[in-house]
């Protein structure tokens, strides 16, 4: 893993162009960071989850001097602009947050929230899922939390996760798929949500809206891999990008693809701050 007195340069050549892109051309550019793992530690309570706390002087850093900066997450906007204090922040004016894998969005300029309606399916499984987790089973630690527009299942305080993962998958797959809605596995956590929606496809809009030449993307977790693939996509098409993740113990599928890869929301706050002492 990079630590903070390593160089900025990228172990592979596509993410040596995305970060000369990113050094050469910074208002062309856009940087995006996962919250969870990324911003933020993981904690066993996602409500006490919580912004590292140089996180808002990093990004008021970038965002005096890169075109655009946003948060891609999978929880509600306003969940992550709350425990981020994204909203006190005067020199991020130009931040977005987009929440539930891009289903609504926070623009730091206006402090408001769009969105669609929410599917008539997440009510149905958020008044299904306590009775049906008894009759399944689940150990004692399971966790619903009601995210508004998805409902997530955490294991990570039971006493075997692995375990609880194996019980509860093909369960949750076979109610969300009843209800019009996927499941998205994550670090310790199984979540049922509208389908449609996803990091790579919100990460793709977001390049296309701000007209970006170049894409950076941080992430930890599965829910971050289309976010990757996109751009590994938008690479094909012209567009310089790099790939830095947020490492971990708990998820190493995003290791072996990232270009950097930094030990967890420490290592992001350095190794962005790095990069914006490059920009001047």
């Amino acid at each position: 893993m990079t630590s903070p007195g390593d160089r900025l340069v990228p172990r592979t050549p596509a993410g040596e162009a995305g970060l000369h892109c990113l050094l050469e051309r910074p208002g062309e550019a856009l940087l995006a960071f996962d919250f969870d793992g990324v911003l933020s530690p993981i904690v066993d309570d996602p409500d006490a989850a919580y912004a590292h706390p140089a996180v808002v002087p990093m990004l008021s850093r970038l965002a005096a001097r890169i075109r655009a900066v946003a948060i891609v997450t999978g929880r509600p906007a306003e969940v992550v602009v709350r425990l981020g204090g994204f909203a006190d922040a005067p020199d991020l004016g130009g931040l977005l947050v987009v929440g539930h894998y891009g289903a609504e969005r926070w623009d730091a300029t206006t402090g408001e929230i769009t969105a669609p309606p929410v599917p008539a399916g997440v009510a149905e499984v958020r008044e299904a899922l306590p009775g049906l987790l008894r009759e399944w089973g689940a150990p004692e630690g399971t966790a619903i939390e009601d995210k508004g527009r998805a409902v997530a299942v955490h294991i990570r305080r039971t006493s075997d996760p692995g375990a609880a993962t194996d019980l509860l998958t093909g369960r949750l797959t076979e109610l969300a798929q009843a209800h019009g809605l996927t499941v998205q596995p994550g670090r310790m956590v199984l979540e049922l949500k509208p389908p449609g929606m996803d990091k790579g496809v919100a990460l793709r809009a977001l390049v296309a809206e701000v007209g970006a030449s170049c894409v950076a993307y941080s992430g930890d977790d599965l829910g971050d891999l289309p976010a990757y693939d996109a751009v590994e996509e938008l690479r094909a098409e012209g567009i310089a990008g790099l790939l830095v993740c947020s490492g971990s113990t708990e998820v190493t599928a995003l290791a072996g693809r990232a270009d950097v890869v930094v030990d967890g929301p420490p290592g992001v706050v350095s190794y962005f701050n790095a990069l914006a002492a490059r920009l001047g």
